[in-house]
């Protein structure tokens, strides 16, 4: 554990660092997931930067100490998002390398859907979507009730805020005032079968709308650009309520075939497909 609950945060983040950082992530990501033949990768590399950010530039962290009682959580309530979470720990060395490389193997422990593995800084299973904001609420209540310091990161994804339980939490979150949590929404715009105005949408706007009603005041960001992600993830709120981050993104940002395109949520691409990279 370090003795200082501030080093892991960072008094002076780097944004030149953060981006090649998040370069990096994203390439092993795709080494890993398509040597390995995992599919859903485009709903990782939407949050590549989100997860950076966090773990570089934003968390009270310490990757030596991953069970550390008082680290910040980040809960992946968009389970599929996972790869970044997976490629992320790896490069700082919670998650054993080795275990990385058998991701989505026979001989791997890392599956597709993150379970819980604290001592790989794993905070929770959230295969089921709509499962992983209430476990954050929870956490952030268990802190405020034992007077622990630690803050709640949890990342959502744009369709999975179609689940009730989504907007249950928040109304338990709001009520009890918990200004020690985060929700960052990956804005993507797609959810697993085609985008979501053609799914589950009321028009332009709406999730803002419906965010505010519930006595929220959601901060806009550009999910792909780092300065503009940790201005946003270190905004608290005046009024002791949960933080609301939206982060817009692309699906599949990075591999031009790949973004924006609703099959690339499952369907791995070709070797002819990934020469169309971003850089």
């Amino acid at each position: 554990m370090t003795d200082d609950p501030n080093a892991a945060i960072g008094c002076a983040v780097d944004i030149g660092q953060l981006m090649q950082k998040a370069d990096h992530i994203r390439d092993d990501i795709l080494r890993v997931a398509v040597a390995n033949g995992a599919g859903h990768i485009a709903p990782s590399l939407s949050c590549v930067e989100i997860v950076t950010a966090l773990y570089h530039g934003v968390m009270r962290y310490d990757p030596q100490d991953p069970e550390w009682e008082d680290r910040d959580r980040l809960i992946v309530s968009k389970a599929h998002g996972c790869y970044a979470v997976y490629a992320a720990l790896a490069d700082m060395g919670v998650i054993p390398m080795e275990e990385w490389n058998r991701f989505y193997t026979d001989t791997g422990r890392l599956c597709g859907c993150m379970e819980r593995r604290p001592r790989w800084g794993l905070e929770a299973g959230c295969g089921s979507l709509g499962h992983g904001l209430p476990l954050a609420v929870g956490y952030a209540f268990g802190a405020r009730q034992q007077g622990r310091t630690y803050r709640v990161y949890c990342l959502v994804g744009d369709g999975e805020m179609q689940e009730g339980s989504m907007w249950e939490s928040l109304q338990f979150a709001v009520k009890h005032r918990l200004d020690n949590l985060t929700v960052v929404v990956d804005h993507n715009r797609l959810q697993a079968m085609d985008f979501i105005t053609e799914i589950m949408d009321t028009g332009p706007g709406a999730l803002r709308k419906r965010l505010e009603g519930f006595g929220l005041a959601p901060v806009d960001c550009q999910g792909h650009v780092p300065s503009d992600l940790v201005t946003a993830l270190e905004s608290r709120s005046v009024s002791h309520t949960p933080v609301v981050v939206i982060a817009h993104t692309v699906k599949g940002y990075g591999v031009t075939c790949m973004e924006g395109v609703p099959r690339f949520h499952f369907r791995l691409p070709t070797s002819e497909e990934l020469e169309c990279r971003h850089g």
